[in-house]
This record gives C-alpha cells, structure tokens and sequence, in this order.
C-alpha cells in the first residue's frame, strides 16, 4: 500500500517519462496510415484503483485488458503508446499482420466514441455467435 501522495508522484513521473511517445503503428507493407485498423486502448471503468484497461480491435475482437489503479496507465499498459509493452504487439501483429494504429480513449469519451461504439457492437455479436 502506498500513500495517496506517492501514488500522485508516481503517476506523474511515470506521465513525464512517456509524454512524448505517439500512438504505436505497425505497418510493415507501408500502407497509407489511414487505411489501417484500429486497435483501441480504453478505460472500462471499475471501481476506484481497479480500473478495467482493455485493448479492443477494431474488428470487435478483444486483444487484452489490464488492472491498472489509474487511466494515466492504460495507454502504456496496454501497449498504446510507442515502445510500450513489446510482448502485446506479438500478439497485435498475429491478429493484424498485414498492420494497425493504435488509439486510446479515456473514460469520459467511451460513450461518445464511434470506433469504440462500432467495435463494442462486433464484439457482441462475435459472443452471439459463440454461444
């Protein structure tokens, strides 16, 4: 357990070391950026430092989640941001070989987002079919 205090100094430090690192794109066949799919990072929300983090494929497949005790997190955690999280991208890439970019979105613009919106309705669907 740590204080609320170092918990802040943490996060912060943790922000700085990464804020100028852009969204991951993986795109070995050098395709216009824009025509590549997404794969979202965002806050699922959950209780107070027990935040559901999940990456989620444009397709509606889930590629990973995470606990994280702040959103500050996520975008390194899940692999959002350049040079983060390596071992996710393995499996990004087996997923989307032919490439993606990568977006996070914080928890207050999930409703309103319409990837997140699109992706959420396949993953559905995909949980339909599975049952």
């Amino acid at each position: 357990m740590t204080t609320p205090q170092a918990a802040a100094l943490y996060l912060g430090a943790h922000l700085s070391e990464w804020a100028d690192k852009g969204y991951a794109v993986f795109n070995p066949n050098n395709r216009d950026i824009s025509e590549l799919p997404f794969i979202y990072g965002f806050n699922n929300g959950g209780p107070r430092e027990w935040l559901q983090a999940i990456a989620l494929a444009q397709d509606g497949t889930c590629l990973g989640q995470y606990i994280c005790s702040a959103e500050g997190y996520m975008p390194h955690d899940l692999g959002v941001l350049e040079g983060s999280r390596p071992d996710r991208h393995e499996h990004f890439r087996e997923h989307y070989p032919d490439g993606y970019r990568m977006d996070f979105v914080g928890f207050d613009d999930v409703p309103n987002h319409a990837g997140v919106k699109a992706a959420l309705e396949l993953n559905e669907k995909q949980r339909e079919q599975a049952a």
